[in-house]
C-alpha cells in the first residue's frame, strides 16, 4: 500500500485566511469611508433641513402679521365709509326741510372719501407683502422637504453600510452606495433650487 502523501494545508490555510482578512480589511476601510461621507453630508443636510423650516415659520409668521395689519386697515376704511354715510344722512336732513346744507358735510365726505383711497392703498400693498411672504415660506417648505428626504436617504445608506460591515456582503454595500449617491443628489438639486 503507498504512503499517502501528505500536503501541508496548515500553511495553505493561514494563507487563505489572511488574504480573506485583508480583503475584508479593505472593504470594510472602504465601507467605513464611504458611510462617513455620508454621515457628513446627512449631517450638512440635516441643517439646512433644519434652517429652511425656521426660515419658512418666520415668513409665515411675519405674513400673519402682515394679514392682520391689512384687516385692521380694512377695518379702518369701512370706518371712514361709515363716517361718509353719515354726513350723507345729516346732508340730506339738511335737503329734506329744504334747507342747503352747511358746506363741512360735503367737504368731509370729500376728506373721508380721499382717506378711504389712502387707506385702501395701504391695504392692498400689506396684502401684496404679506403673498410674497407666503410665497417665499412654501418654496422654503418645499426645500425642507428635499433636505430632509435626502436624510432620509443617507441614513437608510448608513444602515445599509453597517449591515454590509458586519456581513461583508459586498452587494449590500452596493446598494448603500446607490442609496448615499440619490442622498448626495437630491440634496444637491435641493440646494440649488
Amino acid at each position: 500500500m503507498p504512503e499517502d502523501v501528505e500536503i501541508e494545508t496548515e500553511n495553505l490555510r493561514e494563507a487563505i485566511h489572511e488574504e480573506v482578512e485583508r480583503q475584508g480589511g479593505n472593504l470594510l476601510k472602504t465601507i467605513a469611508v464611504t458611510t462617513a461621507i455620508f454621515a457628513a453630508i446627512a449631517a450638512v443636510a440635516a441643517l439646512k433641513a433644519g434652517g429652511t423650516a425656521n426660515e419658512a415659520l418666520m415668513l409665515q409668521t411675519e405674513a400673519t402679521r402682515l394679514q392682520a395689519e391689512a384687516s385692521d386697515q380694512w377695518a379702518y376704511y369701512q370706518a371712514k365709509g361709515i363716517k361718509a354715510a353719515v354726513q350723507e344722512s345729516a346732508r340730506t336732513s339738511w335737503l329734506a326741510i329744504g334747507k342747503e346744507p352747511p358746506s363741512q358735510y360735503a367737504d368731509a365726505q370729500k376728506r373721508y372719501a380721499k382717506e378711504q383711497a389712502d387707506i385702501a392703498k395701504t391695504a392692498k400693498e400689506k396684502e401684496h407683502a404679506r403673498d410674497e411672504k407666503v410665497a417665499e415660506a412654501a418654496h422654503l417648505l418645499h426645500r425642507h422637504h428635499g433636505f430632509a428626504n435626502s436624510v432620509a436617504l443617507f441614513q437608510v445608506a448608513i444602515a445599509l453600510g453597517a449591515v454590509a460591515a458586519l456581513s461583508r456582503n459586498r452587494w449590500i454595500w452596493f446598494f448603500s452606495l446607490l442609496l448615499g449617491i440619490a442622498g448626495v443628489v437630491l440634496f444637491l438639486i435641493t440646494l440649488w433650487q
